[in-house]
């Protein structure tokens, strides 16, 4: 389903353009508990450990302009990609293709994580490119489903390169800075700033062909990316859990501007 559905994509010339704010204004609040886990939970300091991990195995950190990477962008796209992006890792550019995002809660529910190893899993043995965020959660296990099935994956993330959020995930990100890939659009040395996660999802959404979204809330901040992806004209995928969630009202938001619901990843 998500692979003819990337495929027809593909060769479509419309572009569906929301309001650059629509749906952001409530989620934004999402990130008042983030500014404080910052802290608390704490992102990986520059140091030369840090400086090293940009420079590891021979390999540099490369600068390259959005159509570099992704190849010919239109031009609602290249009006909103970022001026430039920051990458580490030996994979080929313009990036291969479909690249689907996986993406959800930082505070997954086990069904919510087993949807995602599930969908990942699935994905990367079709040969299809993971992206995410590196967050806690749905993130960290659609890396590492990837990774385990000998698969690819694009960590897209909301600090410099150096910089590691959360800590815990330092190793995960080394690796795929290794073997895979890591995209930044904040330089070294940029502050760290609740607002860059949302940021780097509307970014991340412009990377992928398709973006999944498996478990959000009402202030998630996976909702900037599913808003962006539709702005965009890309195909946006609901797992079937969220739209019977009763509880949610932005489901059928996203569906009354295109969204799909997931009911398998075949």
């Amino acid at each position: 389903m998500i692979l003819n559905t990337i495929r027809s994509i593909e060769f479509l010339k419309s572009v569906v353009i929301l309001s650059p704010r629509q749906g952001s204004t409530k989620q934004e609040g999402g990130f008042r508990e983030m500014a404080t886990t910052l802290w608390t939970q704490g992102i990986i300091d520059p140091s030369s450990q840090a400086n090293a991990m940009v420079t590891q195995r021979g390999q540099k950190m490369a600068t390259l302009a959005p159509e570099r990477l992704l190849g010919p962008l239109n031009d609602v796209e290249r009006k909103y990609a970022p001026s430039k992006l920051f990458t580490m890792g030996p994979m080929e550019t313009p990036l291969p293709r479909p690249r689907v995002a996986i993406i959800g809660s930082r505070k997954a529910s086990p069904d919510g994580l087993a949807a995602a190893a599930r969908i990942a899993s699935v994905l990367s043995r079709k040969g299809v490119l993971i992206v995410s965020g590196l967050a806690e959660g749905i993130d960290t296990e659609a890396h590492k489903t990837a990774i385990e099935e000998g698969g690819r994956t694009i960590a897209v993330l909301g600090t410099p390169l150096n910089r590691t959020f959360p800590a815990k995930n330092w190793q995960l990100q080394k690796e795929i800075m290794s073997h895979h890939l890591a995209i930044s659009q904040f330089p070294i040395g940029y502050p760290i700033q609740p607002k860059n996660f949302a940021i780097r999802n509307r970014t991340m959404a412009l990377i992928s062909n398709a973006s999944i979204i498996v478990e959000a809330g009402e202030r998630s901040g996976s909702l900037h990316q599913g808003w962006e992806a539709l702005r965009l004209g890309r195909p946006l995928f609901l797992w079937k859990s969220i739209g019977r969630n009763s509880s949610l009202s932005w489901p059928k938001r996203m569906v009354s501007y295109g969204a799909l619901e997931l009911t398998d990843p075949k």
